[in-house]
């Protein structure tokens, strides 16, 4: 693989708009954000709407699961692993009431890797989801 590669996963949900899910930039792996939503489905798992598109509630465990198994599928899909992330940046809409939740889920599963990490708080998100991630990994 060369080095400044864009990089598909077949697994992850399409990206929203003009980015790769990933790319490699000599040994580093860049991961363009990372939501719950699954391939070929605008549904997210944990999220409840109504008719008219506005969110009626959600499971913020859910989500944070589901993010991570679509950022593990690009890792994975670009030749790295969970255990080579390096840093993740996290962006949550409700810091109050999901940040206890998202980080029990977080240290379940960066039990054995610990990457650094940042935790934000913004208004909102392109798509009706509570997390994204940004992820930095290593590629051999």
């Amino acid at each position: 693989m060369d080095e400044n590669t864009a990089l598909e996963s077949s697994r992850a949900p399409e990206p929203v708009g003009l980015y790769p899910h990933a790319r490699r930039v000599g040994n580093l792996l860049f991961l363009s954000g990372v939501g719950p939503r699954e391939r070929g489905t605008k549904r997210i798992p944990g999220v409840e709407m109504n008719d008219a598109g506005n969110i009626v509630s959600y499971d913020i465990e859910t989500q944070c699961r589901s993010v991570f198994q679509n950022v593990r599928y690009i890792l994975e899909d670009a030749g790295s692993s969970w255990d080579n992330i390096v840093d993740v940046t996290v962006f949550l809409t409700n810091m109050k009431d999901d940040f206890a939740v998202y980080n029990k889920v977080y240290a379940e599963y960066f039990a054995e890797n610990r990457p650094c990490r940042t935790t934000v708080e913004i208004s909102s998100l392109p798509t009706p989801i509570a997390i994204e991630l940004k992820v930095i990994a290593t590629i051999e």
